[in-house]
């Protein structure tokens, strides 16, 4: 089942944040590698392509730091609603991406102008996907249990069919998001080989 539909309504939002929740009290809860306990120290984001009616809590990325002295190191949790540095939410930058596999240069104009991504910044989300994303540590574990639905040409439209099972958006999109939430943290995206 292929799905290009950017999923409305507060409960798909809200289910993000409560996923990235629990993700973030997960890291609390392991500490500091040093053995310090880790404080909340979230950071404002500016996400672009959110619907206006999120809250303003959405606009923050879950992160902690160490409150021992001479360690005072940053934690950041994976996350479904950020994929890594990018300005764009992850639903976003999957879904315009997979939308330049699978739809016509007039839906992807739509989809755009939805969101006001430029077409240079698409480029940038097709290289990503097509040369980088499948030399990351996530693919080369992944790629064993997801080859028999997973084309790398056609990613992220591929990683879609993979994860878009059932009927619901939300559950489809929650397990893709999932997926990817490894990426979604500093270090994460070393692809095999770099230094």
């Amino acid at each position: 089942m292929m799905s290009h539909e950017l999923p409305r309504g507060k409960s798909f939002w809200s289910f993000l944040l409560s996923v990235d929740r629990d993700l973030a009290e997960r890291t609390r809860q392991n500490g500091c590698t040093c053995g310090g306990r880790l404080h909340s120290a979230n950071y404002p984001r500016s996400p672009r392509g959110c619907p206006d009616e999120l809250p303003e809590s959405y606009r923050h990325r879950l992160s902690f730091c160490c409150n021992r002295d001479g360690c005072r190191k940053r934690a950041t949790p994976p996350s479904v609603r950020f994929l890594g540095r990018k300005v764009y939410l992850s639903v976003i930058v999957v879904l315009v991406a997979a939308m330049r596999h699978g739809a016509t240069a007039r839906r992807v104009r739509e989809l755009s102008a939805l969101v006001g991504v430029d077409r240079r910044t698409i480029d940038r989300w097709q290289v990503f996907w097509r040369e980088h994303f499948p030399q990351t540590c996530l693919w080369k574990v992944a790629r064993g249990r997801l080859a028999l639905f997973i084309e790398i040409l056609t990613f992220p439209q591929s990683l879609m069919d993979a994860f878009f099972r059932t009927d619901s958006l939300e559950e489809n999109w929650g397990n893709l998001l999932k997926f990817l939430s490894p990426i979604s943290v500093n270090g994460a995206w070393l692809i095999e080989g770099s230094p």
